[in-house]
């Protein structure tokens, strides 16, 4: 990320941050129609994103980011669209919330300083489960996904065996903790 960029958002230059602001703007509210949004909608989510970033900014989290300050960006936008259209019930399919070819793939989780310990115990072991739980408890519990699209979108045989698999790490993920919290 461009470490200029970063500084101007940190500061308290009005004139660097509205510059900043209306970089990306249009190019965001064109981004965010394919979703099924109004454009009032979309400059709401494009003001609460930027003004995410400038809070990660103030707070020095930016530096250490190694995508640009637009991926980084429709990042956040692209998670608080996903959150209004499910908020909207609005279906938004699975595949037309990656990323399109080209574009960096970031994470945008919280630091470990920023979590409660039980968040920290959680992503702890939730990190320690395979990749198959970890797919299945992300799609269903933070994607929203329904058990028939998991179906589709993971190409399991049915529904019932997406079911079993994620009571499965349900009950793994359980165990872990608890062992923990005796330990």
């Amino acid at each position: 990320m461009d470490h200029t960029d970063v500084k101007d958002l940190a500061s308290d230059d009005r004139l660097k941050i509205k510059a900043l602001y209306n970089s990306f703007k249009a190019e965001f509210i064109g981004f965010g129609r394919r979703y099924g949004l109004t454009d009032d909608e979309l400059k709401d989510v494009y003001q609460e994103s930027f003004l995410a970033l400038r809070k990660q900014a103030l707070n020095g989290k930016l530096f250490q980011v190694k995508s640009s300050l637009k991926t980084y960006l429709f990042g956040i936008g692209k998670h608080k669209i996903y959150d209004m259209a499910k908020e909207k019930k609005l279906h938004v399919p699975y595949d037309a919330m990656q990323w399109q070819e080209g574009e960096e793939d970031i994470e945008f989780s919280e630091p470990p300083s920023m979590l409660t310990p039980q968040q920290a115990l959680l992503r702890e072991h939730f990190n320690n489960l395979g990749k198959k739980c970890q797919e299945v408890l992300t799609l269903f519990y933070y994607r929203g996904l329904s058990i028939a699209e998991i179906v589709v979108h993971a190409g399991y045989a049915s529904e019932n065996v997406v079911k079993a698999q994620k009571s499965r790490c349900m009950k793994s993920l359980k165990e872990k903790i608890r062992n923990a919290a005796i330990a």
